[in-house]
């Protein structure tokens, strides 16, 4: 295919016009739901709140399938997750079409960055800062995932991470709110489009609510404890902002949060989300939270837990058995108010209807659209054009007054090494979830892909997780007679992602003993890293001639990385989680607040808020990320330097292309208030832009500042900006600062 992403996606969004749901207006939506409610017996209601996983229709799960089958007939199975393809899910549908009502299911899957064709995991997306981008990944993910007969996806995750010990930082957008809340929007477009019902689009979920990401010491599951200050400005605004986006559902953390599980937070769920919010989807718990609640010492059993859930707001179960075993009887004790379950019940209806599924309830089980979609080549055009923008350039280093990078293409010998270099499972990272899934590239296929009759060689030195040195003579043998070595390490798919936070984030096994050998050639050593989170590997930071940060870079992660290394694309991509140089600076964030004893130098750090044994600086701040090219930042300017209510003010500057090829450069915007009510982060980011540039050419850049770029939730939790001095900051990357100016508020 020669068609660019973007044509790529308006083909892709065009195709979608004729396969939308029947038009109904929400009032009527409204009534028809109101109208079947009337007809349910309270057991039906419950049904339609319990959510199952499916079981194999063969082998020892044979039984636990037949009991399902028969929940379904029945109508106590509102939704099914784990149930994928068009043959599976129109026979499961069919069989909630036996109940006395004959109300569809819905069927979910965890579809988190790719169906059939694999993007880069959502952390790798978050690094490109395209919002366009990532709006395409959702997309095709979601075209995939419909034509497979999935109504719903469990994405995106919004939770912020500051910790990269959590394993689940892979399934977000990094450590800030405001990019994290532009990403989320974005995502929640890509999966649903402008309406729901289309079906090559699926029903979202915004999760996990809330302040997931600030688990207490990195470790899955764990407890969260914070200020409601922390808690409103940082980690609930990406929620929010998928709200606005019209997000169809939200699922509730396994957390607690200042002692209350996430699933039985009536704060959470009731003042928050459908009070002061308005949210009108439904709640969904994560995998048997509300069971969990009994383990927590929150409930003292399974019909305690059933009561406090839905109580709570937690409209579906999943997995956890005790709404459909106990709820019933709660509500004929008293204990559960019946408008509750009415309530709960309607949301679900709601996106039932707005899906089209009472209409025809086998629209997304189509096994001809199936096939169709899941051979359609423009999806990995899009893939690869979303993994390469992914790919963060660390460093690049000159040899001989040249930089490394990119490679030559007519170099006579490349090594490629390392236990990473030809694997290709390790390229998708965790969360995988089509058992048809097309052939990856792995890097070793992409660098012959682009190498013009280089010779080149290859050595995995040792397995991935790279436990012993066994291999590493024949690896240091082969890069010794190459003119430059690939190195291509970092974790296997398996060691990151959820269940998989760790305390030690550094290469694993003899990777870094590998690096120490082969750089000892005195070879030049380009280091490709893939991983779900930031590391820390400072030796290969300090000695690599560049490095290459992949992610896990997905299906086409190979040719992507090869289209970087060998200059077919300008690499533009920017941190969007701050690297630590070791594990006792976590957790870190370059939004960190002041102190009354801040370090203003390294050489000056006697009681001082400083480590003994490190820098603060971390190795790789937030927002960095090299190119090809260099770009310069001069002649910063405001139209108004007092901004009076009602007024907005322009920053503008002048971004030029100083290097000799094109490139992409993702200026950002920075605010300070330098008093406030309540101590202000050093830095907040508040803009960026992504700027396309030939070489030597100029272009005027522009930031709006309004009275809301300004605003914080205050001591009283009230969103507003106070009056004062402003400092604004324009620059390359979080510690890349090139200009600044102040700006007044009244």
């Amino acid at each position: 295919m020669t068609l660019r992403p973007v044509a790529l996606a308006a083909a892709l969004i065009a195709a979608s016009i004729p396969l939308a749901a029947p038009a109904l207006a929400q009032d009527a939506i409204d009534r028809k739901v109101d109208a079947l409610l009337k007809q349910m017996t309270l057991q039906e209601k419950v049904g339609q709140l319990h959510q199952l996983s499916g079981a194999e229709a063969t082998g020892p799960e044979a039984a636990k399938r037949a009991s399902q089958n028969t929940e379904i007939r029945a109508g106590n199975v509102g939704s099914m997750l784990n149930i994928k393809g068009a043959k599976d899910t129109r026979e499961a549908q069919a069989l909630a079409l036996q109940s006395r009502l004959k109300i569809p299911l819905l069927f979910g899957l965890d579809v988190i960055h790719g169906y059939k064709t694999v993007f880069p995991v959502p952390i790798g997306e978050a690094a490109s800062w395209d919002l366009e981008a990532i709006e395409q990944s959702a997309q095709v993910a979601a075209r995939e995932a419909a034509a497979a007969g999935i109504h719903w996806t469990f994405a995106p995750m919004v939770d912020i991470g500051r910790d990269p010990r959590w394993g689940r930082v892979m399934e977000g957008a990094g450590e800030d709110t405001y990019l994290g809340s532009k990403i989320a929007a974005a995502r929640v477009r890509g999966f649903q489009g402008p309406k729901l019902g289309a079906t090559d689009r699926v029903m979202a979920t915004a999760k996990h609510f809330a302040a997931y990401g600030a688990a207490v010491a990195g470790r899955d599951y764990n407890a969260v404890d914070m200020s409601l200050q922390q808690l409103y400005e940082v980690y609930l605004p990406p929620f929010k902002a998928s709200v606005d986006a019209g997000v169809a559902t939200f699922m509730n953390s396994f957390n607690t949060l200042n002692g209350v599980p996430a699933t039985g937070s009536a704060f959470l769920q009731r003042d928050i989300l459908k009070g002061a919010w308005k949210y009108k989807g439904f709640v969904v718990s994560d995998w048997a939270s509300v069971k969990e609640m009994v383990l927590h010492g929150y409930a003292k059993d399974l019909p305690d837990a059933a009561v406090k859930a839905i109580n709570a707001g937690s409209d579906m179960d999943m997995e956890g058995e005790a709404y459909i075993a106990h709820l019933a009887q709660a509500v004929k004790d008293g204990r559960v108010a019946q408008k509750h379950v009415d309530d709960a019940v309607r949301r679900i209806l709601r996106k039932k209807f707005e899906m089209g599924l009472f209409d025809d309830p086998y629209r997304f089980s189509d096994a001809q659209r199936e096939q169709a979609v899941l051979a359609d080549p423009r999806h990995r055009a899009i893939a690869r054009d979303v993994a390469r923008k992914s790919l963060v350039l660390l460093k690049n280093d000159k040899l001989n007054g040249n930089a490394i990078l990119p490679l030559a293409k007519n170099a006579k010998s490349i090594a490629v090494i390392g236990p990473l270099a030809d694997s290709r499972r390790d390229l998708e990272g965790g969360w995988v979830v089509s058992d048809v899934r097309g052939e990856v590239v792995s890097i070793l296929d992409g660098i012959r892909n682009h190498a013009q009759g280089a010779q080149i060689s290859h050595a995995a030195a040792c397995a991935p997780g790279c436990a012993t040195a066994e291999g590493f003579d024949a690896a240091v043998a082969a890069a010794g007679k190459a003119d430059v070595i690939v190195l291509a390490v970092g974790e296997t798919w398996d060691m990151s992602g959820e269940a998989k936070s760790r305390t030690d984030i550094g290469l694993p096994g003899q990777q870094t003993e590998l690096f120490r050998r082969l750089k000892a050639t005195g070879k030049p050593v380009v280091a490709v890293l893939f991983a779900g989170r930031p590391m820390i590997f400072n030796e290969i930071a300090d000695n690599a001639d560049a490095i290459l940060y992949a992610w896990f870079p997905g299906s086409e992660g190979g040719n992507a990385v090869a289209d970087v290394l060998f200059g077919d694309y300008n690499p533009s991509a920017k941190l969007p989680a701050t690297f630590p140089r070791n594990l006792g600076q976590i957790p870190i964030s370059y939004a960190q607040y002041n102190t009354g004893r801040p370090v203003t130098s390294e050489k000056d750090i006697v009681y001082r808020s400083a480590y003994i044994d490190s820098p603060n600086t971390p190795r790789y701040a937030f927002g960095h990320g090299k190119s090809y090219t260099e770009f310069g930042y001069s002649g910063v300017q405001l139209d108004r330097t007092i901004l009076r209510p009602g007024q907005t003010a322009t920053l503008s500057f002048e971004l030029q292309n100083k290097g000799k090829v094109a490139g992409t450069e993702i200026a950002q915007l920075y605010i300070r208030d330098t008093v406030a009510s309540v101590v202000r982060p050093v830095k907040e980011l508040k803009g960026f832009t992504k700027v396309h540039l030939q070489p030597g050419e100029r272009r005027r850049v522009t930031f709006t500042i309004d009275r809301d770029t300004l605003s914080f939730f205050n001591g009283d939790l009230k969103w507003g900006a106070e009056p004062g001095e402003f400092k604004l900051m324009v620059g390359s990357a979080s510690d890349d600062i090139r200009l600044e100016t102040t700006l007044h508020l009244q």
